[in-house]
């Protein structure tokens, strides 16, 4: 079906109808003056039919007052500096592209005749894998089923179709004992076949002479020295060092065999008491310098809290161990606190316990607050790997610090490793460069440098 606006007449001709079509197509619409012009010829049908049907005479007179006058306005138009160009929106059979948008596709579906969503179907072609093929493919096929689906039978039926059709017919027969193309002749080979896989090596007669009346051990210290360790197994590379013979089974002949691990005895326990340690600690004991709760199992937050608590207070304390006590985020937070306040910690190592990476962050950033701790540590955690995010981080925190010279921490990251290892290398020369008196520190923090006093 077709419709036209009723700004535009009927078409009539064969080149009117495709001047319509072009017009009412949706990619391009008729200008407005256009528009105009040929809403003025349609509601004056009269004039435009006695036109038609005048004279030769005054057609022609017609034509050139028309020639004239568009001869005047492209003047006028190409006179102008700057023109405007307005177009009406789009159409399609007589309506806007946007009317369309508010359409209800159900409806419209509704109202088409079966014949007519047969059209449709097979013009449209679902690209979805979860439709059956029956149903995006256009069948056509109206028969009835003859019965539910046998597939032993099919496949007889198959099998028998392929039995009695004939076999395509041979260009060439075959003909027995007649040989076609070029023959494959092996290539021809002098029956030294073992020597030909083996490498053959130029040695001097001394040489030669050497190796063919050297002992096993001899030639075990030759591949150590040559680097051939892969042929060797630890014992017999460790008895080329020290010069030892072999013992039967382990030499040069032998079959090489993992050497057996060395048992070494369990650490003992640690019998550090965690109530004492923490009453020393509180009281600012001068004599206990390091502390060490490693490995202690069951002890309780309480006691924790206890013990950064009287950290804050103490003086003398240099090295706090708390390797695989159970330390948490909440306790982490705590010490963090008790590091802020104390000034005399050199070394605190917090390894193999449950602190996230945020809690890592708290307690590097809290050694900038007194800068006194030389070394920490706090690798094995609960996260083993830390991330891009919190490694930039820790690295912006170590290299605000000055005084720090030992870091245990696992980095994922060379950027990271790189500028922290720089740094720290930096702090150990400022260091020993202050111990040695070089270096004296400005009222702003920073270092200048002075010769040493004599």
């Amino acid at each position: 079906m077709m419709s036209f606006d009723n700004n535009f007449p009927p078409p009539s001709t064969g080149g009117d109808r495709r001047l319509s079509t072009l017009l009412h197509s949706p990619l391009s619409s008729p200008p407005v003056a256009f528009q105009q012009s040929a809403r003025q010829s349609s509601q004056q049908p009269s004039a435009s039919r006695a036109a038609r049907q005048s004279s030769p005479a005054e057609n022609e007179t017609t034509n050139s007052n028309l020639f004239d006058f568009a001869v005047r306005s492209n003047k006028s138009t190409s006179s102008k500096k700057t023109t405007t160009m307005t177009t009406a929106p789009a159409k399609l059979y007589g309506k806007n592209l946007s009317d369309y948008d508010e359409l209800d596709v159900d409806q419209l579906l509704s109202q088409l005749s079966p014949e007519e969503i047969s059209i449709l179907a097979k013009e449209v072609d679902p690209d979805d894998n979860l439709l059956p093929p029956s149903e995006r493919c256009s069948y056509e096929c109206n028969k009835e089923a003859t019965g539910p689906l046998n597939r032993k039978k099919l496949i007889e039926h198959i099998n028998k179709q392929a039995l009695e059709t004939p076999d395509l017919p041979e260009i060439k027969p075959y003909v027995a004992g007649t040989v076609r193309g070029k023959k494959w002749v092996a290539p021809e080979t002098n029956g030294n076949t073992e020597h030909e896989d083996k490498i053959a090596i130029d040695i001097d007669d001394e040489y030669g002479d050497a190796l063919n009346t050297a002992s096993q051990e001899e030639i075990i210290d030759l591949a150590a020295i040559l680097g051939f360790h892969s042929m060797m197994n630890q014992d017999q590379y460790h008895a080329s060092l020290l010069n030892k013979g072999q013992p039967i089974g382990l030499g040069w002949d032998g079959v090489t065999k993992a050497t057996q691990p060395k048992v070494y005895p369990p650490e003992p326990p640690n019998q550090t008491d965690p109530e004492d340690s923490i009453k020393r600690v509180r009281d600012d004991d001068s004599k206990l310098l390091d502390l060490n709760w490693n490995n202690i199992k069951n002890i309780s937050d309480e006691k924790f809290e206890n013990l950064f608590n009287a950290l804050v207070e103490n003086t003398h304390l240099e090295t706090l161990s708390l390797v695989n006590v159970g330390l948490t985020d909440r306790l982490a937070d705590k010490l963090a606190e008790a590091l802020e306040k104390n000034c005399t910690l050199r070394v605190c190592n917090v390894e193999t316990n449950f602190i996230s990476p945020v809690g890592i962050i708290h307690l590097v950033k809290s050694l900038l607050k007194q800068r006194s701790l030389e070394e920490f540590r706090a690798t094995n955690q609960r996260s083993q790997v830390l991330g891009n995010k919190i490694e930039m981080e820790l690295t912006k925190l170590i290299e605000q610090n000055p005084t720090i010279l030992r870091l245990g921490l696992h980095l994922e990251y060379n950027d990271a490793r790189h500028r922290i290892a720089s740094h720290l290398q930096r702090n150990i020369d400022r260091s020993r460069l202050r111990r040695t008196g070089h270096f004296a520190r400005t009222y702003t923090g920073g270092w200048v440098v002075h010769k040493k006093a004599k």
